[in-house]
């Protein structure tokens, strides 16, 4: 049978084997999720609400053990999966206090018109996820696709296996009904048959652009709905008049979160010349400041989360000095056991390099140097990626406007980029469509529909 082996990327050790799951098998699970949807899509709001209750209490009750998986599985900072495990009960929370409000019938009025729209289920919402969030970017999709009445189906990426069978036992723990949240172990090869069955009526995916092609072309061919988000080159402007040491530590603190390996992670510091040396200078000591290492003793940063994933990091930085970036910093593999990557600054980074032109999912961050903050934005958008930025400045009337010049999905001013249940989130251009969170989120996968007469 064939089967999957998780390992620590801390020291390449064997975690637990998981045999994978032949296609007849996920589409008894398939069919039994769309059974489940039929009587989950007619329970009040209250009801689904008061489940998704419990899953956030159950979230919060097993965060040591999840947070404990989730660092050995692919090497977050054990304080860092906690935190992530506890916003994980906060969407949670969220949903079930705002959904019905985010779905409200809308009454449109009009002379000779009398309609209502309504905001209906789908059905059966697969999700093909990521390892570098295995948890947030799991229940960032499912607690508003179940409030909304939908039920969802994971295949998780093949090293966080053990996660993703852990959240199929969170939903289940929690009391919700068997079959409205499932996860299937396979490989890739069988992502089309599953995309392509009758009662599969939607998929999500969050990776890589190159993922989101082949996904779109999928659900494309079979006419399914889909939302994509995908990988992010994100910008974050520093002009002349900003506070440096607070945008040197926003810069860095968001570069550096999850070890580097974060789709909104600042990856460009795009700053204005007058500052320039200063701003780099500062970055170099933050950088050198940080500590790496085991998950488990919580420092800075542990281990990528593969040794190939580091080694083609790696490979990225080498070709950059070579096209004529500085290397100021990092940029040599650690003499230790793992998959460990050390706080790496380039400089004179210019937009043919490949750090510039390139997501480098990793403690890598690239400066640009700006002649002034026009041309900051056009070296932002000089990039196919459009998922965040950031920019930083005294003056929030020159934020707002550089704000709305920058092509992305957000933009975050004097702060680095993150997701809030709140707030909608996701990308444009090679970095996917279709949006997450707040109530434009939970409207993804609901067929809205027209009741008029």
């Amino acid at each position: 049978m064939p089967s999957v082996t998780t390992v620590n990327p801390a020291n390449g050790n064997a975690i637990s084997k998981y045999e994978l799951q032949p296609f007849t098998q996920i589409s008894e699970r398939i069919s039994l999720g769309h059974k489940a949807h039929l009587e989950w899509r007619v329970l009040g709001f209250s009801e689904r609400a008061m489940m998704l209750k419990k899953v956030s209490l159950v979230l919060q009750q097993k965060k040591e053990s999840l947070s404990r998986l989730m660092s050995l599985e692919m090497g977050k900072p054990i304080s860092q999966a906690y935190l992530e495990i506890e916003k994980c009960a906060w969407v949670c929370d969220h949903y079930a206090e705002n959904a019905e409000e985010y779905l409200t019938a809308e009454i449109v009025t009009e002379p000779n018109l009398n309609a209502e729209v309504v905001c209906q289920p789908l059905g059966v919402v697969f999700a093909v996820m990521p390892w570098n969030f295995p948890f947030w970017q799991v229940f960032r999709f499912a607690a508003p696709a179940l409030m909304a009445g939908n039920v969802g189906l994971l295949k998780h990426s093949s090293n966080t296996t053990g996660c993703a069978l852990e959240i199929e036992k969170v939903f289940l723990t929690a009391g919700l009904p068997e079959g409205i949240f499932q996860t299937v172990v396979c490989d890739h090869q069988v992502t089309e048959q599953i995309i392509a069955h009758p009662l599969v009526r939607a998929v999500t995916l969050t990776g890589s652009s190159e993922a989101g092609q082949k996904i779109a072309a999928i659900a494309g061919k079979y006419l399914k709905k889909s939302v994509l988000e995908l990988g992010g080159s994100d910008p974050y402007i520093v002009l002349k008049d900003a506070n440096i040491d607070d945008a040197v530590k926003a810069c860095v603190k968001s570069r550096l979160i999850n070890t580097g390996q974060s789709c909104i992670a600042a990856k460009r510091f795009i700053v204005e010349a007058p500052i320039y040396e200063k701003f780099t200078k500062e970055v170099v000591e933050e950088m050198s400041r940080k500590k790496v290492g085991a998950p488990l003793d919580d420092l800075d940063l542990g281990p990528m989360a593969r040794v190939d994933l580091r080694d083609e990091l790696h490979k990225q930085v080498i070709r950059s000095v070579q096209e004529g970036a500085k290397l100021l910093l990092g940029g040599t593999l650690p003499e230790m056991p793992g998959a460990y990557y050390m706080p790496t600054v380039l400089s004179d980074v210019l937009p043919e390099h490949t750090c510039f032109r390139e997501e480098l999912f990793g403690p890598v961050a690239a400066i640009v140097r700006a002649q002034d903050a026009s041309h900051a934005v056009e070296l932002a958008n000089t990039s196919e990626f459009g998922l965040g930025a950031a920019v930083f400045t005294e003056s929030r009337t020159a934020a707002h406007k550089i704000a709305l010049k920058i092509d992305s999905g957000c933009v975050f001013i004097n702060d680095f980029v993150k997701s809030d249940p709140r707030l909608p989130f996701g990308g444009i251009k090679s970095s996917g469509y279709g949006r997450e969170l707040s109530h434009y989120g939970i409207k993804e996968f609901c067929n809205i529909k027209t009741i008029a007469g």
